[in-house]
């Protein structure tokens, strides 16, 4: 038996991403702050959003100069990252330091990175629509930076997995668990071995 609640933003889990905004690395120019509310929009073009209260203090930052970066979250930066969520710019000016995390300089866009992060999603916005307690942001992903210690150093493949992903839930954040299978596992046909004739 199900119990019916009123409507609620229960679509979990999430990505506990950090959103880094500004101009260039200095800490007086940029900001890095917490989003889980993140997702991709489209393939082609690559598009992804972001939903952020307007009284954020990187709300201004990213509206008035149209871009952002989203970077992916590790369990090592899961500290850095609630701290980036509940402290505002307006209180601890230099977060960066604060956490310890290292703002990287961006390459398609003059807003940074986030050194530590295996991901980064630099992104300028297309459109914004105002919805009510958030606003959408829905951007074009112009360039991705990837951690170069997730690359095998055999196959070239990038190992995503290996960088120990965080997820956000109801409140509470969490480690990846075990692989459970790969895209089209459910379908794929496995390889059946003949029998050599005696």
């Amino acid at each position: 038996m199900k119990q019916s609640w009123k409507p609620g933003t229960v679509l979990y889990p999430l990505p506990a991403a950090l959103v880094s905004c500004g101009e260039g690395v200095a800490p007086e120019t940029t900001n890095v702050f917490t989003v889980a509310w993140t997702g991709i929009v489209c393939t082609n073009p690559p598009m992804l959003s972001i939903s952020v209260r307007p009284e954020r203090a990187s709300y201004d930052l990213i509206r008035s100069r149209g871009e952002f970066t989203v970077n992916l979250t590790t369990a090592e930066m899961a500290r850095a990252t609630d701290f980036c969520g509940v402290r505002s710019k307006r209180d601890v000016a230099d977060k960066w330091s604060a956490t310890g995390l290292h703002p990287y300089r961006g390459e398609a866009v003059s807003c940074p990175a986030v050194e530590e992060s295996p991901i980064s999603l630099e992104c300028k916005v297309r459109e914004v629509k105002e919805l009510g307690s958030h606003h959408l942001f829905i951007a074009d992903i112009v360039n991705v930076l990837a951690d170069e210690r997730y690359m095998d150093s055999d196959s070239g493949r990038f190992e995503l997995e290996k960088a120990g992903l965080m997820s956000y839930s109801h409140g509470r954040y969490y480690a990846q668990g075990p692989e459970l299978g790969h895209f089209g596992f459910s379908v794929r046909k496995h390889k059946t071995t003949k029998k050599k004739k005696q």
